[in-house]
C-alpha cells in the first residue's frame, strides 16, 4: 500500500472537538496537534531529536525569514530544509505574509503582491503568492499555506473586507501555482486560510470563496493578533464551523495553553505559536498550576522539579533559577524543553480525553488547576 500523500482520518468527536491523524508520506500527525517553531530552520535551543522527544510530530518554518537568510536557492541546493536542520518528519512553511506585514519597513500593498524592506539590511523584496509558493517548494514544505494579506482586528470594517477579498484572490493564485510545482505538489498538501477579522460575514465570505477553490486544509487566520481570549473565543464559536467538517482545521499563532484548549473544543486541531519557546528563554515556565516566573525570589531554594515527569525534571526549581538569574544558556534550553514537553502533554491530554468523551470533564479540571491563584 503505498502512503498517501494526505488524508485526514478523525477517530473520534466529542462535541465540536476531534481527535485524529494527518497521514503524509513522511509520517503521521496526530490531531489535535501542536506545532514547535522553528522560524529559522531550528527551534531555538532544541536539537530536532530532543524536540522530536517532547512528542512532536511536525514543526514550523517560516517563509520571509527563510528567503532572507540564507535564501531559498540556496536552501533547495542544500537538499532541503528537512536535510539542511535534519528534521525527518513534516514541516509545515507558513507563507510570510504574517511577517512581512509586522516586520518590514516601507512595505506596498498590491495586487500583484507585497513589496518591503528586509528587516536585516532594507534590501528590497517583492513577496507574491506565486513566490511565496515557489519558496515554500524549494525549501521542501509538506505543508504549504497560501499567500494571505492580514489586517488588524481594529481597522474597518471596508479595509478588513477589502484585504480579506484581496486573499482570496491571492488565494486562488497560490492553489495555481502550487499545482503547477510538479514533484513536490505530488507529495506534499496546501491550506487556505480563512480572513475577516472578527466579522462573521466576512468570514462566511471567505470560507465560501476558500471552499470553491479547495484546499487540503483550511487555517483560521488573523486571530491572536491583540483581540483577546473573549474576542477570539467568540469568533471560533462560528468560524471553524465555516470550513470543510472533512479536512484539518489550523489556528494560527495560538497560543497559551488555556487559548488552545478552548480552541479544541470549538473543532480547532492544529496550533503553533512561539511562546513557550520565547517564554522558556525569558524564564517562564508553563505547568499545571499555571505559568510561573523562574526568576523569582521563592525559587532561589526550591529544590523540587518543574513537574516529576519533565524532561527537565532532574534540575531543581533551585538550580534553573540559578541558570536563568546568570545568563546560562544552559538555563533557557532547559526551560524551553521543559515548556514544549508541558505543551504535548496538553494535547496529549486534549486527545485521551476526546476518544474517552470526557472533554468537558478535562477541560474544565484544566482550566480550574491552570487558573487558580499562585
Amino acid at each position: 500500500m503505498t502512503t498517501p500523500r494526505f488524508q485526514f482520518t478523525i477517530a473520534a468527536t466529542d462535541g465540536k472537538a476531534r481527535t485524529g491523524t494527518i497521514a503524509m508520506q513522511r509520517a503521521e500527525i496526530r490531531t489535535p496537534a501542536f506545532m514547535p517553531v522553528g522560524t529559522a530552520a531550528t527551534v531555538k535551543g532544541m536539537k530536532p531529536a530532543s524536540v522530536r522527544a517532547t512528542g512532536a510530530d511536525i514543526i514550523l518554518g517560516n517563509t520571509y525569514h527563510l528567503m532572507l537568510r540564507p535564501g531559498a536557492e540556496r536552501m533547495d541546493r542544500l537538499g532541503g530544509l528537512h536535510a539542511f536542520m535534519g528534521w525527518d518528519r513534516p514541516i509545515l512553511t507558513d507563507s510570510g505574509g504574517y511577517q512581512v506585514m509586522s516586520l518590514s519597513a516601507l512595505t506596498k500593498v498590491t495586487e500583484e503582491g507585497v513589496s518591503f524592506a528586509s528587516h536585516l539590511d532594507g534590501s528590497r523584496h517583492m513577496l507574491s503568492p506565486e513566490r511565496s509558493i515557489e519558496i515554500q517548494r524549494l525549501l521542501g514544505s509538506d505543508i504549504v499555506m497560501a499567500f494571505d494579506e492580514l489586517v488588524p482586528t481594529t481597522t474597518t470594517r471596508d479595509q478588513q473586507a477589502a484585504a480579506m477579498e484581496r486573499s482570496m484572490r491571492w488565494a486562488r493564485r497560490s492553489r495555481a501555482a502550487f499545482d503547477a510545482g510538479g514533484a513536490h505538489a505530488e507529495r506534499a498538501a496546501i491550506f487556505g486560510i480563512q480572513q475577516g477579522a472578527l466579522d462573521e460575514g466576512l468570514r462566511k465570505a471567505s470560507a465560501d470563496a476558500l471552499l470553491d477553490i479547495g484546499f487540503d486544509g483550511y487555517a483560521v487566520g488573523g486571530l491572536a493578533v491583540g483581540e483577546g481570549q473573549e474576542a477570539m473565543f467568540a469568533c471560533l464559536d462560528y468560524a471553524p464551523g465555516q470550513l470543510d467538517p472533512a479536512r484539518p482545521r489550523y489556528l494560527m499563532g495560538v497560543g497559551k495553553p488555556d487559548d488552545i484548549v478552548g480552541a479544541v473544543e470549538r473543532g480547532i486541531d492544529m496550533f503553533d505559536c512561539v511562546l513557550p519557546t520565547r517564554s522558556g528563554r525569558n524564564g517562564q515556565a508553563f505547568t499545571w498550576d499555571g505559568p510561573l516566573n523562574i526568576r523569582n525570589a521563592r525559587f532561589a531554594e526550591d529544590m523540587t522539579p518543574l513537574d516529576p515527569d519533565s524532561p527537565a525534571a532532574p534540575w531543581s526549581k533551585a538550580y534553573l533559577h540559578h541558570l536563568v538569574r546568570s545568563g546560562e544558556m544552559l538555563g533557557a534550553m532547559l526551560m524551553t524543553e521543559h515548556n514544549l514537553w508541558f505543551y504535548q502533554q496538553v494535547m496529549q491530554g486534549l486527545r485521551d480525553a476526546i476518544a474517552a468523551g470526557r472533554l468537558r470533564e478535562w477541560a474544565d479540571a484544566f482550566r480550574v488547576r491552570y487558573r487558580k491563584p499562585a
